[in-house]
């Protein structure tokens, strides 16, 4: 998609699956992954998953998360200064449709997410009328690159499935102040 509400662009097969595995693999065991509160609806709720983040650049960021920056940096030729990670045990992990919070990204700067692990739908939608929706599966490996704009006219998220599904890690690259 590309037109005056922003662009998204989805690279299957970014990495190579071989790499894509190990990375997975790597970042299971190496990242510190953490549970988080929010409240929500007027009460206190669990995170439906797991979560990380780093500041690029620093040395306490794992190997993979350096080689997969780079590379997602190159192909899109933005600076990522900061990487947030989801682990998603299985299908009832979640992300709630949501848009990047303005004042947390530098503006014009895309997004990139790089997808590890089993392949996971995720839900684009628009805020506005006419109501348009993508539904992509992301496969392990791939690139999805959303425009800054996007952030302003649509949601996205990761829903809830009976579906038995495999572990996944979401690496969201950002630009961030400083």
């Amino acid at each position: 998609m590309d037109d005056a509400t922003g662009s998204i662009v989805y690279t299957p097969g970014f990495v190579d699956l071989d790499t894509a595995h190990r990375w997975f693999e790597t970042l299971r065991e190496e990242v510190s992954w953490q549970t988080e509160r929010r409240r929500m609806y007027d009460r206190d709720v669990e995170v439906p998953r797991l979560v990380a983040s780093y500041r690029l650049g620093e040395p306490n960021v794992p190997a993979a998360l350096r080689d997969a920056a780079r590379r997602a940096a190159e192909a899109t030729q933005t600076p990522f200064n900061r990487v947030g990670l989801n682990f998603y045990r299985d299908g009832r992990d979640s992300v709630a449709p949501h848009n990047d919070h303005l004042y947390e990204i530098v503006e014009w700067f895309p997004i990139a997410l790089l997808s590890l692990g089993s392949t996971r739908l995720m839900t684009i939608r628009s805020k506005t009328k006419p109501r348009r929706v993508l539904d992509l599966d992301l496969e392990a490996g791939s690139l999805l690159v959303m425009s800054y704009e996007t952030q302003l006219h649509y949601d996205h998220g990761i829903p809830k499935t009976r579906a038995a599904l495999g572990p996944r890690i979401s690496v969201a690259f950002r630009v961030r102040p400083a």
